[in-house]
């Protein structure tokens, strides 16, 4: 089986309000492996708390709009993804959406579940009229790899304040028409 390659179906679901205690969960399961090699402790600890307190999760579904995808495998939550529309006023922006957030915990990755949703994403992108999926990724990721092999494409490098910090990301891209 190669890394992408799906296994059985997860249940996705779309999360709420009462599960934002689960999506901290894996936020906290998720978050340091994935960016220790990639980011200083400091910005990683200070990102964390800015993104994943519960104050901020409600705010980003809420008044952001952004909407959550839990993944299950055998009824256990197993990792997330989160999106929303772009703004009217952004490049493209009306007719796309964009990712905001994908994780699998590390004992699931290399199982299917990160395409299951990333799928979930873009069908749900598809069905609201999206014509395309934007993401913003570290330019230091080894993910970069996942999101070319899904049919994302590198649009251009941005720096990204966050507190005192800076992502060093890519706009990663995929045309969903």
């Amino acid at each position: 089986m190669t890394s992408d390659a799906p296994a059985a179906p997860p249940r996705i679901e779309p999360a709420t309000l009462k599960d934002i205690p689960t999506i901290i969960q894996l936020a906290e399961a998720t978050w340091e492996p994935t960016y220790r090699f990639i980011i200083s402790g400091d910005q990683l600890e200070y990102m964390y708390r800015v993104i994943y307190s519960p104050a901020s999760l409600k705010r980003q579904m809420v008044e952001q709009h952004h909407s959550f995808l839990l993944a299950y495998v055998a009824g256990e939550p197993a990792g997330f993804a989160s999106f929303s529309p772009l703004p009217a006023e952004t490049e493209g922006g009306g007719a796309g959406h964009k990712l905001h957030k994908i994780y699998v915990l590390p004992t699931r990755q290399g199982q299917g579940l990160g395409v299951y949703l990333i799928e979930a994403v873009e069908n749900a992108a598809r069905q609201a009229g999206g014509r395309f999926l934007d993401l913003n990724v570290n330019r230091y990721n080894p993910a970069i790899a996942f999101y070319e092999r899904r049919g994302f494409v590198r649009q251009r490098e941005i720096d990204v304040p966050i507190g005192p910090y800076f992502m060093n990301d890519y706009i990663m891209r995929k045309r969903l028409a």
